[in-house]
């Protein structure tokens, strides 16, 4: 190669080294995103929040579960707010999340509240990720910075929702195989489904493991005899209502602390991929589910670095996406 053409090549690699790195630079997410261009977005979205708890005791938890919903389908970019139009098949029917997933209403107050305050700035994806921050914090749970600087998607993905969620009644290598897929390990498996130490269940999601576990027209023997009679009184096998709700977490259900933990240890995890984490035989999350249990600290602390594992799923940044003006909508739909 003449001294020329190495010259030549050398800037090329520079150059290229330089893109990617500010291709990476322009993906990063940072919890001060929005100080220069929104700096009330916290606590507009906390105001509204508040505002909504007392007329539901279960908004803290149903937003909680909405982020994580929409960042295991095409990444955290708010997919799962969309609904159905011309060009959108909404993954609100999905089956994990139809009749299921909640708290829209109150996506959008915030939204409008933040669109009054700083049109056209805050993202939907953003206020999720914020959302479930804040509702942690207000019942109990820990604190982090969020980082932020998510764009909206333009399209929903129904099969990717039905396909790709974890299902309550999922074993733990199709949970674990699911965390995996989108970059999360054993931890942040084990951490975030401790999200259900708040919140209510339907009766359609307990009933198997009540009366018919796996097709053996028994129930299910990992799940403690007490908590089953009183689940049953609940959910009953003929006549109940499937849509009745329980409590996930029958010692604190609207504080998030480490109860889930310890009620798996006694055998009363209400979801049958709750008690999968250590009632499988060699499960690798068994430990973490000790460690849990004895240390809510250890729990806050990984809980915090799991949701923002979980929020840096695939996110849309730079010019990538948009920032919608209703969470509803694609812009210009």
């Amino acid at each position: 190669m003449g001294a020329v053409a190495a010259v030549r090549a050398a800037v090329l690699v520079v150059a290229v080294a330089l893109a990617a790195a500010a291709a990476g630079a322009s993906a990063q997410l940072c919890d001060k995103y929005y100080d220069g261009t929104c700096p009330d977005v916290h606590r507009i979205v906390r105001r509204v929040l508040k505002r909504a708890r007392q007329d539901d005791p279960r908004i803290f938890a149903s937003l909680t579960r909405l982020h994580f919903h929409d960042c295991f389908v095409q990444g955290c970019d708010a997919s799962i707010l969309l609904d159905n139009s011309t060009s959108i098949v909404s993954e609100k029917f999905a089956t994990p999340n139809n009749n299921s997933a909640r708290g829209y209403p109150v996506v959008d107050d915030i939204k409008a509240a933040l669109e009054e305050a700083c049109p056209g700035v805050v993202s939907c994806a953003d206020i999720l990720a914020i959302a479930a921050k804040i509702s942690v914090e207000l019942s109990g749970g820990p604190r982090w910075r969020v980082p932020l600087g998510r764009r909206d998607g333009t399209t929903a993905n129904l099969t990717g929702a039905d396909n790709n969620l974890p299902s309550p009644r999922d074993n733990l290598t199709t949970l674990q195989q699911k965390f995996a897929a989108v970059g999360l390990d054993v931890t942040d498996l084990v951490a975030l489904s401790g999200a259900h130490t708040f919140g209510r269940v339907q009766c359609q999601f307990v009933t198997d493991r009540l009366y018919n576990f796996s097709g053996t027209g028994k129930p299910d023997p990992t799940l403690d005899a007490g908590y089953r009679r009183a689940l049953a009184k609940s959910c009953p096998r003929r006549g109940g209502n499937s849509s009745a709700l329980n409590d996930l977490d029958p010692t604190t259900p609207d504080t998030f602390d480490k109860n889930y933990f310890a009620n798996i240890e006694v055998n009363r995890g209400f979801l049958q991929s709750d008690q999968e984490l250590l009632s499988t035989p060699g499960a690798p999350t068994a430990a973490i589910v000790n460690s849990f249990a004895i240390s809510q600290k250890a729990f806050f602390k990984s809980f915090a670095r799991s949701m923002i594992n979980m929020g840096n799923i695939q996110p849309l940044t730079g010019s990538q996406g948009e920032v919608r003006k209703s969470c509803r909508f694609v812009n210009g739909s």
